[in-house]
């Protein structure tokens, strides 16, 4: 039988993509598609709204009775019902939402002894392999050499800078010894704003539909290496968090990430 699946924050991009990948890798049975109790398309086809064939599933405000994995790229609003919901009915969780609170991140520590958890800030394959490296490029290349990193994303995003600009500078400061969060300068303003050795400088763009683009610019004098992944569509992330569900509902009870997903965790 196909694990249940539910997605919550359906009816957002994110979500539409993920349930109109997941109908088309017919790896799941899709149990609830959730969002907001005032969204205007409640008791709609989820299908219908994701463009794709009807799914006998309607968009709702409320959670289904059983399932087995849920993925939640909704607002740090809703992830506290997500996560209590989880542990309640014993639901494998892939939780996509940016910009948790520390009450969020204790919450779901807390939650990691009861049920398996995957949590991310981006779950594309590439930016998984930043992650991975940019740490261990900084200590390489030693303190000579000053960090900037810069994201763009589209104009309707709420949350500056993005979870995987911060996830960037955190795997940087971890292998370097700096501090973080303390080091991280948000851009610059004004007549005296020059650099302090060690900070880190994060710098945030929102555009029309730009889709996610992040770039780390080690720079010394004489030269300037940049890493850059660039995202060309959604369907990176959804593809991303499909295969993070099928990974974690064979998973033990613990807090993951996407490392753990693609064996990249030392």
């Amino acid at each position: 039988m196909k694990p249940g699946l539910i997605i919550t924050g359906a009816a957002g991009r994110m979500g539409k993509r993920i349930l109109a990948l997941a109908v088309e890798q017919k790896a799941f049975n899709l149990v609830g598609a959730v969002d907001y109790a005032e969204h205007p398309d409640l008791g709609k086809d989820i299908g219908t709204l994701a463009g794709i064939e009807p799914v006998n599933v309607a968009l709702s405000a409320e959670f289904p009775e059983t399932a087995d994995v849920m993925i939640d790229f909704s607002l740090p609003a809703a992830a506290d019902a997500s996560i209590d919901y989880c542990v309640k009915h014993n639901v494998a969780l892939i939780l996509g939402t940016t910009g948790l609170s520390e009450d969020q991140f204790a919450k779901l520590q807390e939650a990691g002894q009861k049920i398996a958890i995957m949590q991310a800030t981006n779950m594309s394959l590439g930016m998984n392999l930043l992650f991975a490296t940019v740490g261990k490029v900084a200590k390489s290349l030693g303190e000579d050499y000053d960090i900037e990193i810069v994201e763009a994303h589209h104009r309707f995003k709420k949350d500056a800078p993005s979870g995987s600009a911060l996830s960037l500078a955190e795997a940087v400061c971890k292998e370097t010894g700096r501090d973080y969060p303390g080091c991280l300068m948000h851009g610059r303003e004004g007549k005296d704003t020059l650099r302090q050795k060690g900070e880190i400088g994060m710098h945030a763009v929102r555009g029309g539909d730009i889709v996610g683009q992040h770039s780390i610019i080690y720079s010394t004098l004489g030269e300037t290496i940049t890493i850059e992944h660039n995202a060309h569509t959604r369907d990176t992330f959804a593809r991303g968090a499909i295969r993070a569900a099928l990974w974690l509902i064979r998973q033990k009870p613990g807090l993951y990430n996407m490392l753990d997903v693609l064996g990249l965790k030392e």
